[in-house]
């Protein structure tokens, strides 16, 4: 009988989810929710301005946690969420900010754990990166630093099967090439090849790994 009671109430908070995404699709245009991506994501917060487009594909999985995820999206700008991604919000919120006109894009099979994404032009992650808990990746200054320096903006990419450990910050024109590891409380200024072990701050090369593609989380 319990298991039973069980099963009714998911099976109803899974048909209320649904009737809230709807209708969060009909309100906005611009977002695109596969019907395989995962109900939870009715407690997530987005934010689409006019113009701005959301794409979630099949798959992706975040938790029932209100705010949980936080998508920011500017006008005429995109965020794309690539098949079997999990935004993981057990140890912070997964929060993305995509400002107008930036593009996003996250590969598919990612890993985001309570980390910060931020573009003003473009930020990449390629297939199966994974992000940790308290990680921040920016392509801008954020602010002009001065009256004359105003902010510079610059593209960051992060290749296939990449990990950015906890509490990293990646900062602006940063290019990490593919099955690199950057550890922990590692500041990344400077672009790094393909198979690289970046440790410290700033992060510098400190050995070379190996094939990621099939590593487990």
């Amino acid at each position: 009988m319990t298991s039973r009671l069980t099963r009714w109430r998911l099976e109803a908070i899974q048909a209320w989810d649904r009737w809230r995404l709807a209708r969060r699709c009909e309100a906005h245009a611009g977002l695109r929710l596969d019907p395989e991506a995962s109900t939870n994501f009715a407690s997530s917060h987005f934010a689409l301005a006019p113009g701005a487009r959301l794409t979630i594909g099949p798959r992706v999985y975040t938790e029932r946690r209100r705010n949980g995820v936080h998508i920011s999206v500017a006008e005429g700008a995109h965020v794309e969420i690539g098949a079997d991604t999990w935004l993981r919000s057990d140890l912070g919120p997964v929060l993305i900010f995509a400002f107008a006109g930036a593009r996003i894009r996250i590969g598919r099979e990612g890993f985001l754990n309570g980390c910060h994404l931020s573009a003003k032009a473009s930020l990449e992650l390629g297939r199966r990166v994974w992000v940790g808990p308290g990680s921040r990746i920016f392509d801008a200054d954020q602010h002009d630093l001065d009256s004359e320096r105003v902010e510079k903006v610059e593209p960051v990419v992060v290749g296939d099967h990449c990990w950015i450990a906890a509490d990293v910050t990646v900062l602006r024109g940063v290019e990490i090439g593919e099955q690199s590891v950057v550890g922990t409380r590692s500041l990344v200024t400077k672009s790094m090849p393909p198979h690289t072990l970046a440790l410290g701050n700033p992060a510098r090369s400190s050995g070379r790994i190996g094939d990621r593609s099939k590593v487990p989380i």
